[in-house]
Parts: C-alpha cells; sequence; structure tokens
C-alpha cells in the first residue's frame, strides 16, 4: 500500500481489527518522540496527520499502525470538548508496547529529555516495564517478559 498517495476514503476502508488514533496538539512533536523512543516508522506525515508503523519482535505478526491526527481535523467531532485545556491527555490509559525493551526505551527517553514517570522495574505480573509519557501527555509502556 501506498501510504503517501492513497486517499482517505481508500486507507478507511481498508482498516481492520483494533485501530488505535490519536488526538494531539500538533504531529511532529509526537512523531519526533515516537521514533526517538520506540522506533516507529513514519509511513505518511503531514501538519495535521499522520501513520506511523512499529513492526513486531514476533515473526509473523504485522505490528502496530497507528494514526495521529492534530486537534484542528476535528473540529466537526464532540471529542475535543472532552479534552482537557492543559494538562496531559489520555489520563487513565496505558499505551503498551509489547517486546520492546524497556531498559533501552528508557535510556533513549531520558537521552531526549522526555518524562520517564516510572523506571524500567520488574512487575510481579511477569514483565519489565517503564512508564513514559509523550509530549501530549500520553502514557506509553514498553515491556518485554521477565525470564521464567
Amino acid at each position: 500500500m501506498n501510504f503517501e498517495e492513497i486517499s482517505a476514503d481508500e486507507f478507511g476502508r481498508s482498516l481492520n481489527g483494533f485501530g488505535l488514533n490519536l488526538l494531539v496538539k500538533e504531529t511532529a512533536s509526537t512523531i519526533q518522540f515516537l521514533q526517538a523512543v520506540f522506533g516507529f516508522q513514519v509511513l505518511r506525515q503531514s501538519e495535521d496527520y499522520a501513520i506511523l508503523k512499529l513492526d513486531s519482535a514476533n515473526d509473523g505478526n504485522e505490528g502496530l499502525l497507528l494514526q495521529l491526527h492534530a486537534d484542528q481535523t476535528y473540529s466537526s467531532n464532540p471529542l475535543p470538548s472532552l479534552l482537557p485545556e492543559n494538562g496531559a491527555r489520555g489520563g487513565g490509559i496505558e499505551l503498551r508496547l509489547y517486546d520492546i525493551d524497556p531498559d533501552e526505551a528508557e535510556a533513549r527517553a531520558r537521552k531526549h529529555d522526555y518524562l520517564v514517570l516510572q523506571e524500567s522495574t520488574d512487575k510481579p505480573h511477569g514483565l519489565r516495564e517503564c512508564f513514559i509519557l509523550d509530549p501530549n501527555g500520553y502514557c506509553w509502556v514498553p515491556s518485554r517478559p521477565l525470564a521464567a
């Protein structure tokens, strides 16, 4: 699929399963965060919209497709009325990235001065994970399974 040339209509009809779309103040800073910390690949980017992909570490898995929409693209949508004017968006949601080394992601986040809410920690539910906030206040949780 040519993501730079596909129409919105054709792309929308191609989607299936579970989708993730984040409403952001502007796309550039979120793209920079996702590339620097997790290695997302940009498939399409404009000032107001982006399609990104994170390849899976597991063979046979297509990975994660993510869309970003800038606030102004949702002018006739009721969702922006629920967003706080200040502070973090997405309170109460964790955007979990499995099979992403949390220690490496934490180091990259710190290198780029992103906020690490919780350092990489072994958890009782069998994962090593950390909590990192993006420029919009969304909480990203890279994690890896602990050795049995």
